[in-house]
């Protein structure tokens, strides 16, 4: 297991010379965890295209992992094997061939304003609408510090995001207003939210945070701490606002992306009766 250990980090290593972004490090080493654990009875050099075909079929049969989970796991063989072992496997044909097309989860503005209300410590409450407000990812409103607020201009810089991008969002007046009685009281230094130490705040107590005001605001729609980008997302529209600004805003690469909000938005904008209402 030493061994399996010692190929983690040549890997993380590799990855972080081709200056991969911290958090696809992160989900690549963790799915190259799980890959050497299964796999822990067999020398991982001699381990034969057949076998790693077989895992991932396992995977998908058996684990009943998700799409995403089954394309991060072919890509991490993939690159692993290449790298360490300059073998070229190719997994290109376990790909999942039919897309999911699932719309996103969102919550109402009502349901989101009942949650902001039913926050009551003043950090959690920052936190929450600062992701909401901005359409933050988690990962991107934990790394966010003191420079990055641009009050003058009231936008946000948001450095380094998903595909190594800068972007940035507009900072509303009341975000900021809170943001700034939230700094005279809690006085970060380095990450705007700070955690112990001085490090920054963790995935699990924001999602922790999000679920405990969601119960006592009484919101049963079910939601995690991206459902708030995504009503972020949907309200914009709802609004009125281009889908190329939004695109801009969110950080997508693709306008694609971005159009599944469209499948929500057109529902409610047509204003249609069902035929119940007109029996």
């Amino acid at each position: 297991m030493m061994i399996n250990q010692n190929l983690k980090e040549q890997f993380v290593t590799i990855l972080r010379m081709q200056r991969y972004a911290d958090r696809s490090i992160k989900t690549y080493a963790s799915h190259l965890t799980y890959f050497l654990k299964v796999s822990s009875k067999l020398k991982t050099e001699d381990i034969t295209q057949k076998q790693l075909e077989d895992f991932i079929i396992w995977l998908v049969e058996k684990k009943k992992v998700g799409q995403s989970y089954q394309k991060a796991m072919i890509a991490t063989i993939t690159k692993f094997y290449n790298e360490i072992y300059k073998r070229n496997i190719n997994l290109k044909h376990l790909y999942p061939k039919r897309k999911e097309s699932k719309l996103p989860k969102f919550l109402t503005k009502e349901e989101v304003k009942k949650i902001l209300d039913a926050t009551e410590n003043l950090k959690h409450k920052a936190i929450l609408t600062t992701i909401y407000s901005c359409g933050l990812r988690l990962s991107e409103v934990l790394e966010l510090k003191i420079p990055d607020i641009k009050t003058q201009e009231n936008l946000l810089l948001i450095r380094q995001a998903k595909g190594k991008k800068d972007r940035v969002v507009m900072l509303s007046p009341l975000l900021l207003e809170l943001l700034r009685t939230y700094y005279k009281t809690y006085k970060p230094r380095n990450f705007l939210f700070e955690g112990q130490d001085g490090e920054s705040y963790s995935e699990r107590s924001v999602q922790q945070i999000l679920k405990n005001a969601l119960a006592k605001a009484n919101v049963i729609s079910p939601a995690t701490v991206h459902t708030l980008r995504h009503s972020y997302a949907t309200h914009l529209l709802e609004n009125g606002t281009d889908i190329r600004i939004i695109k801009e805003l969110l950080g997508h690469s693709n306008i694609k992306t971005t159009e599944i909000y469209t499948h929500i938005t057109d529902a409610r904008k047509f204003n249609l009766k069902s035929p119940l209402d007109l029996l």
